[in-house]
């Protein structure tokens, strides 16, 4: 897509609540040439002022009179509607329903942009700029938030607390809006398309029904390969029933995390990593973004993948060499604590009675954990993988837990 065609649809959607465009710039492209995100500076028409998608907040203005804002533009390729296509389609309607919906309802302390305008606000049949494209005006984080993770980095410690912190308040805050109606979110890719096509009005919240993109049940050819790689250790470990049972540990561990209504789920970001949050300078507060995969989950899932790509090695484990088998330290029981402290902390007035014990979050930890290392055996290794794998050799090892997960995922 042109930058000028960027420019027709920063201003259609900005014209929408009394804003004009001042410039829009580019500032990347998005995953496989699926769209762009671009930097757009606008100004008031008259005395309108924009507002939040609550109606309330006001943006802040600069010394010129403009607003800083940014443009999440979807136009993607053609395909033949391949898994990972469809994938991608939906995650990007996920993000733009959860920008619309659920962000105001979130506490001020759980750093997210808020949505201005969007294509799902408007009738696009009205405004040929906008036919085929999914696009969203949102507030620029980084006047607040100037600090920008980087791919596949590390997080400083205080960047670690304030990054489990806002995880803990967003999972306990999600918790008062989850509808009864499991039916109403959205199924993996292929399954969702099948749904749509046999009745198109189905599909209701427009989130995902499991949360992230790495889940079994959107991750089978990855699993085959891994079933077929007789180099890995965890093609026998996940993959084999062991015995007694007719299930492999991937496919016990991929039941149990499935959603089915149980207090502990929440929403979950899906894809937690540094790349995907700003701090502040002091790095104490961040702000997430990147919605694309938020759905129901345990919170453990976000921590699980937190804890392996961004959390300094020295943060979960005082060993200097990571053994091969390697059993919880005090480190990584400390972030739990933190996280589990700050979760229950903000639990809703009509869940102050709820607990939610240290034993039985450290056994959704490891769950999650194996499910995680699974992932990166069938995709690729990165992060702290040589802890990843020594905690999960230590889980597979643990018959207790076997015992617990056998029980529970049935």
């Amino acid at each position: 897509m042109s930058p000028a065609k960027a420019e027709l649809v920063a201003e259609a959607l900005l014209s929408s609540i009394g804003l004009e465009l001042v410039s829009c710039r580019v500032l990347q492209t998005l995953w496989a040439g699926y769209g762009h995100i671009c930097a757009v500076t606008a100004r008031p028409v008259g005395n309108h002022l924009p507002l939040h998608s609550n109606g309330t907040s006001k943006l802040t203005e600069d010394a010129n009179g403009n607003f800083h804002l940014i443009l999440k533009l979807i136009s993607p390729p053609r395909s033949d509607g391949d898994e990972g296509h469809l994938r991608k389609i939906l995650s990007y309607e996920v993000e733009q329903y959860f920008y619309q919906e659920i962000t105001p309802s979130l506490d001020q302390d759980v750093a997210v942009a808020s949505c201005l305008a969007s294509t799902g606000h408007l009738q696009q049949d009205k405004c040929q700029e906008l036919q085929g494209l999914t696009a969203t005006i949102m507030e620029d984080l980084r006047p607040k938030f100037p600090v920008a993770g980087e791919k596949r980095a590390i997080l400083n410690q205080r960047q670690v607390y304030a990054a489990i912190d806002w995880l803990a308040k967003f999972h306990a805050n999600t918790w008062k809006l989850l509808p009864d109606d499991l039916n109403r979110y959205l199924l993996p890719p292929l399954k969702e398309m099948q749904r749509r096509r046999a009745d198109p009005p189905a599909g209701g919240d427009k989130l995902w029904l499991n949360g992230g993109y790495t889940y079994l049940a959107t991750r089978r050819k990855e699993l085959a390969s891994l079933v077929d790689d007789p180099d890995s250790e965890w093609s026998a470990a996940l993959c084999e029933p062991p015995q007694g049972s007719a299930l492999s540990i991937a496919d016990q561990v991929a039941n149990f995390l499935t959603p089915r209504g149980r207090p502990y789920e929440s929403y979950i970001h899906g894809d937690v990593k540094s790349e995907n949050l700003f701090t502040t300078d002091t790095g104490e507060e961040v702000a997430f973004f990147d919605f694309q995969y938020v759905g129901l989950g345990f919170g453990a899932c976000d921590l699980a993948k937190l804890f392996t790509c961004s959390v300094p090695l020295d943060m979960l484990t005082s060993d200097d060499d990571v053994p091969d088998e390697l059993p919880m330290d005090n480190g990584e029981n400390d972030l739990l604590e933190r996280y589990r402290e700050t979760l229950l902390a903000r639990r809703p007035p009509g869940m102050k009675d709820f607990d939610y014990p240290m034993n039985l979050l450290i056994r959704h930890w490891e769950t999650a954990l194996v499910d995680w290392c699974r992932f990166q055996a069938s995709w690729g290794f990165w992060g702290n993988t040589e802890w990843l794998e020594a905690r999960v050799r230590s889980i597979l090892r643990d018959q207790a837990w076997r015992e617990w997960l056998r029980n529970e995922s049935g």
